[in-house]
């Protein structure tokens, strides 16, 4: 484990993988930590991969500098802390792959910050326009119980109470029995030991649906999330074919978001845990999907140094950023 400290958090993160390959963050979900990555590490090392995989803002080491900093946990707080933490390791620019609130967080690293992210790999979450939260249909709400409870604060006392007995209802429900073992669950569920684990849990979802305390410093990059519809980074989503959290019908139809190319694989037999429980595929679709881009902005490259557009003729080149699979 390395750390770096940015402005208001000591960042805890893993990192592999060759010093001179491709930049890749793994920003891990919720209730999850850095373990989520650990079945497809050997495949992105093997393929070349150079990757960071941060504790998120309330998980395991990650720590606060300050009790008076507001715990925010919003996505472009999330964002932010990401963009702190490439900025330490020096990557100008760099992929994201994340799962659940780690999706989101890619999603709004590309809409916010488009010219420091490569490509991203949303797994588990869809793409939300503008951040927006818009209110659920009636058997959506029903799988996301969750949120409604700590909404309430009775619900929120009994979160802080026994924090990781909600998380394990979380990985109880959302997938397929048997995805996992006691032992993976507790080593995992220290990361929630952190004080402020619930309260960043808290105020992520409780914000979604009610006013909550938020840190000024994120009210810009809320504005700009706010006004951005579209994504311009290729982008590859890995949904659950029997995600009981997140089912298929949430991902469907987003095609029309993305404008440098959009692929969205369904993995039969998977829940809302997919690089835990669908390793293989799913290293091999980040891999396949990153490389391919990587041939897409080589080729702009090889174009532009002989004056040709992307389709071989002589044209003011725009940029090229890749084709949808």
């Amino acid at each position: 484990m390395k750390t770096v400290t940015t402005d208001i958090l000591e960042i805890a993160y893993e990192t592999g993988g060759p010093q001179d390959g491709l930049a890749v963050l793994l920003l891990h979900g919720w209730p999850d930590d850095v373990r989520g990555w650990r079945p497809v590490l050997p495949q992105l090392e093997h393929a070349g991969f150079r990757w960071a995989a941060p504790w998120l803002r309330g998980f395991g080491p990650t720590r606060f500098l300050s009790e008076d900093t507001v715990r925010d946990g919003s996505a472009v707080a999330l964002a932010q802390d990401a963009i702190d933490l490439a900025d330490q390791l020096g990557w100008a620019k760099f992929s994201v792959v994340g799962h659940d609130w780690g999706a989101r967080s890619a999603y709004t690293l590309a809409a916010i910050f488009p010219k420091r992210i490569s490509s991203i790999a949303a797994l588990a979450l869809s793409y939300s326009p503008g951040g927006r939260f818009p209110t659920p249909t009636f058997e959506q709400s029903r799988r996301w119980w969750y949120q409604w409870f700590m909404t309430t604060d009775r619900g929120a006392a009994a979160v802080r109470s026994d924090p990781k007995g909600f998380a394990r209802q979380q990985w109880n429900t959302w997938s397929p029995p048997g995805w996992f073992d006691d032992a993976e669950f507790e080593a995992t569920a220290k990361s929630f030991e952190n004080r402020d684990w619930t309260n960043i849990t808290l105020n992520a979802y409780r914000s979604r649906w009610k006013t909550e305390p938020a840190d000024d410093r994120y009210a810009k990059l809320k504005r700009r999330l706010a006004a951005a519809e579209m994504i311009s980074t290729p982008t590859l989503m890995l949904q659950g074919g029997v995600d009981i959290c997140d089912p298929p019908s949430e991902s469907e139809g987003q095609e029309r978001y993305f404008t440098s190319g959009y692929r969205r694989v369904l993995l039969d037999g998977v829940g809302h845990f997919p690089a835990r429980e669908a390793s293989n595929e799913v290293a091999r679709d980040i891999v396949e999907k990153r490389h391919a881009h990587q041939k897409d902005e080589q080729r702009y490259t090889d174009l532009r140094a002989e004056g040709l557009g992307p389709f071989g003729k002589r044209a003011a080149l725009q940029p090229f950023h890749g084709l949808e699979d």
